[in-house]
């Protein structure tokens, strides 16, 4: 990576032609790739989508990229470089970007098989091979790395511990506290986690393969997989076999110009010993060091690298964790503010100085101010609001609480960590140089375009500018599309376009991402201009859970959720998914939508399910999409005697017309048959309720975080205007909502509000009524069931056959315990019982 940047930063500032002729060795045989993202790969995001050296990129600057051969050997009085192969390279100028290797402590058996480190795109092919013929995995190390690589193990279906020598997980970024509530988390994730222990032997089997690992305290467990994680080292062999000297412990000593002890050699990245003493690990100081040395080669003298900012942010295993400045509180005098709550799995603590300026912090559970926070650490000015403000949680519906905004940010706060940018920067590419979307200024100042954890507040910046200056903003969908969702849709659906390549070349840039994709996708289901989501290029793009028809669950097993409409089954209908329950081992739940969810399915047992739910009648639920999820339903006037309404039969009725229908968030819909209200109609997407004179029908609710009731479209009115009205208002709503909008917040938005829709959906203001009757008549007749159809295709099954799970074999991956006379997922202490 840092490599790669080295050669943008440099031809940056000799222009397209370039007054170099560049020569890369690289030892891996591919292109500079996304390290940082390098834990995606195990789900799928291919060596092309992780690449970092645009396709033109080698030959509009005429660099010869020499892959898998690397330098073996410096000749420094006769300036070359032997590769790998015998070639040697001439050079006038040399720069080291070797980066580091993993350190695997010298422990027996750590070279047996199945023993790996986590630091390439091949590490994740031998893991992944791995995992297949494993039960449990272990990782060594609990520093960022190796909770990555935790999370990518337990991900591919193994039982998962984590050993850290430390007292506490991540010792070098959070202290005690923070430690105690990230290993909580993780371990109500299936975690199991060992600290101040460290791995004692690795134990193998007659095969020659790992069988288990025995820690230093003693203790062990059988494993079937070890990823060492334990650290990294500098990559300074090239540099001590030529004689440049290296630090004590290792690293290329250079200056502030990134210059070794020979003027003709460069070092940058995690091979080299900065002047302030340190080997910086990650990627914002890498970037910072190539940039100085691309500066001082091309004569510029500008800038110099005297050390770097280390904060960090990432999720590891969904929890988020955030550490910057002087989180420790090192500094002399330093004091401490303290927020946490153990219930909410939130913990955060900022360091102050003895002026009360801020040093530095620690969040963990809860970093969503992490951008704003940490531009202000260090810079001496006194904090805009007191600290104890900042970290307590906000009043509900408060428009933002004591947080520090974009807007309390001084010019020379750094926004970009990983390419060093300002806001100061940002608001000039706005202003200045003319740049007026969010991609523009990222293309501009590369601020956003490292690790992402900035892009919320450049995006406040960027918007911020523009409104200052009067200028319109940019609702571009994301950084590939300048279109708004609801602008794309009527693209697609103008135009015919039936995939998201053709799209994306005739209205929008670069690759795409898990933004767009999912959101384009959902847009071509919607308008029928796809046939089974998961065939030919529709499969890259859907979500998690659409991958394979399912919902994932927390400990990598899948739920089943067959479709009940109006919540009315039948006695064989039950007694078929209690023995299908049963057959499998599953845990079974009714639902507060009257339907019975089935979990802990392993991929390759989701077609035996299938089959016989839809040999008895069944279909799928569609729990897994962003589309229609139920349409609850009382008992009605068939057996209440407080109902007017048959609410059973027109919750059918419903659920049947708008099963499978794509939209930008999930549905929920209700029926109740009376004025009592049993189904809770109101606080759901479309709900109606039945009166003596006809059906009222109410909009634009929704329950969790942000509960809203629903509002009055019509009153009294007849089956068929009802239907009708509800066909409108959903096709007109999948029109114009953004992505992962749902009707509620949609309906707030909308210009004119409640009247506006009436008028569209009822009067037919627009003149567009014709055009969403034909929409959703066109997805009723389209409309297939999505685990039908995989069972009728042997090419489509062959997606369902897990590599964790080889047909013919038990799943290792899952084990359960009694809960209730049922079977739930077992805990970590609970596991090997049953």
């Amino acid at each position: 990576m840092v490599g790669q940047r080295f050669l943008e930063a440099l031809h940056e500032r000799t222009g397209t032609a370039g007054r170099f002729a560049v020569t890369v060795l690289a030892e891996e045989p591919r292109p500079a790739y996304d390290r940082v993202h390098l834990t995606s790969a195990f789900s799928g995001t291919t060596a092309e989508e992780l690449s970092l050296c645009p396709p033109d990129f080698l030959t509009t600057h005429g660099i010869d990229l020499r892959l898998g051969d690397p330098a073996v050997a410096v000749d420094r009085p006769a300036r070359t470089v032997t590769t790998a192969s015998g070639a040697r390279v001439p050079y006038d100028t040399l720069v080291l970007a070797t980066g580091s290797y993993p350190f695997v402590p010298p422990v027996p058996g750590h070279d047996a098989d199945g023993c790996h480190v986590y630091r390439t795109l091949d590490d994740v092919d031998a893991i992944r091979a791995d995992a297949a013929r494993a039960r449990a995995g272990a990782v060594i190390g609990g520093g960022l790395l190796g909770l990555e690589a935790a999370g990518a193990l337990r991900a591919l279906g193994l039982e998962t511990h984590v050993v850290e020598f430390a007292p506490r997980l991540m010792a070098l970024q959070i202290d005690d506290a923070g430690g105690a509530l990230l290993r909580r988390k993780i371990e109500d994730l299936g975690v199991t986690v060992h600290t101040g222990a460290g791995a004692q032997a690795v134990e193998t089997g007659p095969d020659g393969r790992v069988s288990a690992l025995t820690l230093s305290d003693g203790t062990g467990f059988p494993t079937g997989l070890v990823v060492f994680s334990a650290g990294v080292r500098p990559q300074d062999r090239l540099a001590r076999d030529c004689g440049l000297p290296v630090g004590e412990r290792g690293g290329i000593v250079v200056d502030a110009r990134c210059r070794t002890a020979d003027p003709h050699v460069f070092a940058i990245g995690e091979c080299a010993l900065a002047v302030d003493g340190r080997v910086y690990g990650l990627v914002a100081p890498g970037y910072a060091m190539a940039e100085t040395a691309a500066r001082a080669i091309t004569g510029d003298a500008s800038g110099e690298f005297t050390g770097a900012d280390t904060s960090t942010q990432l999720k590891l295993l969904g929890v988020g964790v955030a550490s910057f400045g002087d989180a420790h509180g090192t500094t002399e005098g330093a004091l401490d503010v303290t927020y946490a709550n153990s219930r909410a799995g939130v913990y955060k603590k900022l360091t102050l100085g003895p002026d009360g300026s801020l040093l530095g912090g620690i969040l963990v559970g809860d970093t969503d101010d992490y951008a704003t926070l940490r531009p202000l650490a260090g810079n001496g000015a006194p904090l805009p609001v007191p600290a104890e403000q900042l970290l307590l949680p906000r009043p509900a519906g408060s428009a933002g609480g004591g947080s520090v905004g974009a807007a309390a940010l001084p010019d020379g706060a750094v926004v970009c960590s990983c390419h060093n940018v300002t806001k100061g920067t940002i608001r000039a590419a706005v202003s200045e140089r003319g740049c007026t979307t969010v991609p523009a200024v990222k293309k501009c100042t590369k601020a956003g375009t490292g690790c992402g954890s900035c892009e919320k507040l450049l995006t406040s910046i960027v918007t911020g500018e523009l409104a200052a200056a009067g200028a319109p903003t940019s609702r571009g969908l994301c950084e590939h599309f300048t279109h708004t969702r609801a602008e794309l849709y009527e693209i697609i659906r103008v135009k015919g376009i039936t995939s998201f390549a053709r799209l994306l070349a005739e209205h929008g840039t670069g690759q795409g991402c898990a933004v767009c994709k999912p959101a384009v996708a959902s847009i071509l289901a919607g308008l029928g201009e796809t046939s089974y989501i998961l065939d030919g290029e529709q499969a890259a793009l859907q979500d998690t859970n659409d991958h394979f028809l399912a919902n994932l669950q927390r400990n990598g097993s899948y739920s089943v959720v067959p479709r009940v409409p109006g919540g009315e089954i039948t006695a064989d209908g039950l007694i078929t998914i209690g023995a299908i329950a049963r057959d499998f081992g599953l845990y079974t739940k009714i639902t507060g939508g009257q339907r019975i969810d089935m979990f802990g399915a392993t991929v390759d047992q989701l077609p035996e399910i299938w089959r016989r739910l839809v040999d008895a009648g069944f279909e799928s639920g569609h729990a897994y999409g962003k589309s229609l999820r139920t349409v609850k339903s009382c008992v009605g006037q068939t057996w209440c005697r407080f109902g007017v309404q048959d609410s059973v039969a027109l919750a059918i009725e419903l659920e049947l017309r708008y099963r499978g229908l794509r939209s930008p968030h999930k549905i929920k819909a209700a029926v109740s048959g009376c004025a009592r209200e049993c189904a809770e109609a109101r606080s759901k997407d479309f709900g109606v309720i039945a009166t003596a004179q006809g059906w009222n029908l109410y909009v634009g609710g929704n329950g969790g975080a942000t509960p809203r009731h629903a509002d009055l479209l019509l009153q009294d009115t007849d089956r068929g205007t009802l239907i009708r009205t509800i066909d409108r208002f959903l096709m007109f709503y999948i029109r114009t909502a953004d992505r992962l909008e749902r009707t509620a917040p949609w309906v707030e938005r909308l210009e004119g509000g409640l009247d506006h829709l009436r008028a569209v959906v009822v009067d037919d203001a627009l003149g567009i009524a014709g055009e969403l009757d034909e929409l959703m008549a066109r997805h009723i007749e389209g409309y297939e069931d999505e685990w039908a159809a995989t069972l009728a295709d042997p090419e489509r099954l062959r997606r369902f056959v897990s590599f964790v799970n080889a047909p013919g074999t038990p799943d290792p991956s899952v084990s359960f315990v009694p809960e209730r006379e049922q079977i739930r997922p077992a805990l970590p202490e609970e596991v090997g019982t049953r």
